[in-house]
C-alpha cells in the first residue's frame, strides 16, 4: 500500500498541491500536518509510522516534507528500511525500490556520516590548539565582581542587622531569597 505524508509549516499555508500529487502517485492513506519541521512532535508522522506494514510504500511530495535536517531524514528512511517500507520522493525522484533510488539514498548517508566526522575531526583540533596556548574551554571559574559585590553587601547586611530579614535584604538588593540564602552560604575567601 502507498502511503502520504503532506506537511506545512504554518497554518496559514495549504496542502492542496502535496495532497493532489500525492493522489495521483497512487495514495491510498494521506497523513496531514500543519506544523513546523522543527518540532519535536509530528503527531501525523508518528501515526503514520504506526499504520505501516511490511511492503508498505511512504510517498512525499518532496524530501524536504518528511525530514528537517538530512541526519533526520536518513534516521527516518533507516527506520522505514528496518520496517521493510520503501521509500519514494516525487519531486526528487528518489525510489528506494530501485537499485537507482536505494544508490541515491546511501550517498546522501554517507555525505551525512562524513559530514559528522569532519566536524568532530574540527572540534578536536580547535580544542587541542587552544589547549596548546594554555586556554581551557567550560564556564569560568568563580563569580563575577558584580556577583561578588551582592555576596558581600549581603553578608554585611545579615550580620549588621539585629534580627536580620532575609525577605528584606533580598528585595533591597533585588534578588530571590533563595539566592540571598546561597549567597550566606559562600565561603569567605572571595575576592
Amino acid at each position: 500500500m502507498k502511503i502520504g505524508y503532506a506537511r506545512v509549516s504554518t497554518q496559514d499555508q495549504n496542502l492542496d498541491m502535496q495532497i493532489d500529487a500525492l493522489k495521483n502517485a497512487g495514495c491510498e492513506i494521506v497523513f496531514e500536518e500543519k506544523i513546523s519541521g522543527k518540532s519535536k512532535e509530528r503527531p501525523e508522522l508518528t501515526k503514520l509510522f504506526e499504520k505501516l506494514r511490511k511492503g508498505d510504500t511512504v510517498v512525499v511530495w518532496k524530501l524536504d516534507r518528511l525530514g528537517r535536517s538530512l541526519k533526520d531524514l536518513i534516521d527516518l528512511i533507516t527506520k522505514m528500511q528496518q520496517l521493510e517500507v520503501s521509500f519514494l520522493s516525487i519531486q526528487d525522484g528518489i525510489n528506494t525500490n530501485t537499485a537507482t533510488g536505494r544508490f541515491t539514498f546511501n550517498i546522501f548517508a554517507s555525505l551525512a556520516e562524513f559530514e559528522r566526522e569532519i566536524i568532530s575531526e574540527r572540534t578536536k583540533a580547535g580544542l587541542s590548539s587552544a589547549r596548546a596556548r594554555g586556554r581551557k574551554g567550560g564556564r569560568p571559574a568563580g563569580y563575577s565582581k558584580e556577583t561578588i559585590k551582592k555576596i558581600k553587601a549581603v553578608k554585611t547586611l545579615y550580620n549588621a542587622m539585629n534580627s536580620p530579614s532575609v525577605q528584606d535584604i533580598a528585595e533591597s538588593l533585588k534578588i530571590s531569597r533563595a539566592t540571598c540564602y546561597r549567597y550566606l552560604k559562600v565561603k569567605e575567601s572571595i575576592k
